[in-house]
């Protein structure tokens, strides 16, 4: 079997990427092409050549929206100017369970078993529901539609002891297909500096153990079965379970003698669903979920910890001795999801798509939450129509208009609209505009969260039952100009987000006093609610294909501003967003060529970010990392191919080495290298996907 030549012509490479069927911007298929909202893919094949370890090493190099900030509780992550509370993250179309405050683990997806990502931008709750107010990510993982038996394996080895495996094994029998996937992260963690900053009365320490990343490791397996009833009829079902645990230091620090505990995760997911196509245009589906995440203290040394569950809610020295391999429940965060769609063509060229979601969400968090076990429900119901309209010549128009009626058991209805338009000028040119409303409930942990943190001092967190709703009115605008190898898009955005609640330092006194006393905390932090936020800004890309090289950039611009209440002088005031920063940037050349049986790709890529602002504990400093990768595909006549990746990442050595305690502009800890292999067996005829692009084309028509 020789190796199929992957180079395309500039024209004929990119039809093919404006013919993807992209789904997540109205929930219904479109060629990218002709998506009513502006969607941007990273599709697999630059997926192949970037060679990602993670999706926020993927994101954050091949878009310029994105900002990660990660430490040991998630990501960090933020989009055009808002974070993770407000950014919904989607595997096929379901969302990902993680923390209740929006701290999702993304190491839960496996970058191996993606094929490609489509991103939303803006609010989309309308169709989502809560935490779509900054956009949405959509990771479609790889269907493996092989006849036969798919066997494959990736190892990939990287500085500091990163080490990251994939194994995957696919059946197709009949009408009996599986996929099993397993995934295994590891890193050795590093420190950038052992300086700790303290209070300003107080000299740095010089000589701390903390990491600016710690040591950790992950794994994770996952099953997906799926059973072809009949052409009509399609049944599936899928499971996974998940494990992680964070290493911690022990040694110097500020205001904190030893770490004695680790952390770890357990999360486990199930799900069952159909889906009935009546016709290429006409379906019902239903799906049924359950996650679970529970994060937990695993100790090292004996540890006199609170237990507020084993002293009955005491307030007052509720303290309980922890021997080392013991745990104690943090929280155990479960949710239930039942989720019925359907999808008709209707007279006048209109689809009309209608569904009814049901949610259970159940937090058990003893040391964390006030009242320990907390709970609430959320059903909607959602209509959507699309109507497309000839103007005349090669002009048309596709416009979508959306609603959304939900319920939720503390906060009652909400109505949240949308409105989005396309305008195809001819084949060059597009025009999009979206107006789209957004609605967030607090969560469990923004109403009764309590914690203590030790960072430079005593931090306590708490929560706030006097919360209300978040609303958000979003607009944008944007045109697309694509031609032979080019492609241009520029939108531009604003967000009014209002009731945006964010953490607050607060004055002690206002804290509960018995808070006080116990923690004598060095500051307070309370979620409120802040009255209004913006954000604004726009997003440019380009791109040029000239057959074997690829050439492209991307540059954000964001501003933000909240009113915020004083309480020292009774007055609001105007403060950024945290974490934004007015300028981010990414490049990238990608050059490829065929061997008859071997192929070279060589890539280099560019990342840029301005200095981020944030309220307290200093400013980001503005970076630029470069990256260079190569790949190299082999294939043989035996039913076996080889994928060789090696490359360096952070070319120029950069190294922020602000103290800890204070705020990264990147965690990077200087030049790297990585190195991976993969082995692929394929027994059997690979299904066609020319049918399914057909009846996407013949929907479009």
């Amino acid at each position: 079997m020789l190796l199929v030549p992957l180079v395309l012509s500039a024209q004929k490479e990119r039809e093919v990427q404006l013919d993807e069927v992209v789904v997540t911007g109205t929930g219904t298929e479109h060629l990218l092409k002709n998506a009513p909202l502006q969607t941007e893919v990273i599709s697999g094949r630059q997926l192949r050549n970037f060679s990602g370890k993670s999706i926020e090493e993927i994101l954050g190099m091949l878009t310029a929206s994105f900002d990660f900030n990660e430490d040991d509780m998630g990501s960090q992550m933020q989009l055009n100017g808002l974070g993770n509370n407000y950014i919904l993250i989607l595997i096929d179309g379901k969302r990902i369970h993680g923390d209740v405050g929006g701290q999702n683990d993304l190491s839960l997806i496996d970058p191996q078993n993606i094929e490609k990502i489509e991103i939303v931008k803006g609010a989309s709750s309308a169709l989502y529901g809560s935490d779509a107010i900054a956009g949405v990510v959509n990771i479609i993982t790889k269907k493996h539609n092989q006849h036969g038996i798919l066997l494959e394996n990736t190892t990939r080895l990287g500085s500091y002891t990163d080490i990251r495996q994939h194994n995957g094994v696919a059946l197709n029998s009949g009408k009996l297909s599986s996929y099993t996937n397993f995934q295994l992260q590891h890193s050795d963690g590093w420190q950038n500096t052992p300086v700790e900053h303290t209070m300003s009365s107080e000299a740095p320490i010089l000589d701390s153990s903390n990491k600016t990343v710690n040591r950790h490791t992950n794994w994770q397996v996952s099953e997906r079965l799926t059973f072809q009833l009949n052409p009509a009829l399609q049944l599936y079902a899928d499971g996974s379970i998940y494990w992680k645990r964070i290493y911690r230091p022990s040694g110097k620090y500020a205001h904190y003698d030893v770490n004695t505990y680790d952390m770890q995760y357990n999360n486990a997911s199930a799900s069952a669903g159909a889906k009935w196509t009546l016709n290429k245009t006409d379906m019902v589906t239903l799906d049924v979920d359950w996650n679970r995440h529970a994060y937990y203290y695993y100790f090292t040394a004996n540890t006199l910890m609170e237990d507020y569950e084993k002293s009955a809610g005491t307030i007052y020295y509720p303290y309980f001795p922890y021997l080392p391999n013991q745990k104690a429940l943090q929280s155990d965060q479960q949710r239930t999801m039942v989720n019925l769609k359907s999808v008709f063509a209707l007279p006048a060229d209109n689809l009309l798509s209608a569904g009814l979601e049901v949610r259970y969400d159940w937090l058990n968090a003893p040391n964390r939450v006030v009242g320990a076990k907390v709970h609430d429900t959320n059903e909607a119901l959602y209509l959507q129509d699309e109507w497309k309209t000839a103007l005349g010549g090669n002009a048309s128009a596709h416009l979508t208009a959306g609603l959304r009626l939900n319920h939720n058991s503390l906060f009652g209805l909400k109505l949240t609209p949308k409105l989005s338009a396309m305008m195809r000028m001819g084949n060059p040119w597009r025009i999009r505009a979206t107006w789209s409303q957004g609605f967030k409930t607090p969560t469990t942990k923004e109403l009764w969260y309590r914690y203590v943190r030790q960072m430079s001092g005593t931090y306590l967190y708490l929560g706030n039952t006097d919360l209300t709703p978040q609303t958000s009115n979003y607009f944008s605008l944007g045109g697309e100009y694509t031609w032979a190898g080019l492609s241009v898009t520029a939108t531009g955005y604003y967000n009014h987000v209002d009731n945006m609640i964010a953490l607050v330092t607060i004055p002690n006194y206002q804290a509960p006093e018995a808070y006080i006393v116990q923690y004598d905390p060095v500051k307070t932090r309370q979620y409120q609610n802040i009255e209004e936020a913006k954000t604004y800004g726009f997003d440019l890309t380009a791109r040029l294909t000239l057959k074997e090289l690829t050439l492209g950039v991307g540059y954000s611009y964001l501003d933000t501003k909240a009113e915020q209440y004083n309480t020292d002088n009774d007055r609001m005031h105007t403060v950024i967003i945290d974490g934004m920063a007015h300028h981010r940037a990414n490049a990238f050349a990608t050059w490829n060529h065929d061997f008859k049986t071997y192929r070279l790709g060589i890539g280099l890529y560019g990342r840029m970010s301005s200095k981020r602002y944030y309220q307290i504990n200093g400013n980001g400093k503005g970076y630029q990392l470069w990256r260079l990768t190569t790949t190299h595909d082999f294939a043989s006549r035996r039913k076996l191919s080889y994928r060789l990746e090696a490359g360096i990442d952070n070319i120029f050595d950069y190294c922020d080495t602000t103290p800890h305690g204070l705020h990264l502009g990147t965690t990077t800890p200087g030049r790297t290298v990585f190195a991976s292999l993969t082995i692929r067996f394929a027994e059997g005829k690979k299904l066609s996907n020319k049918t399914q692009r057909r009846s996407s084309e013949d929907a479009e028509e």
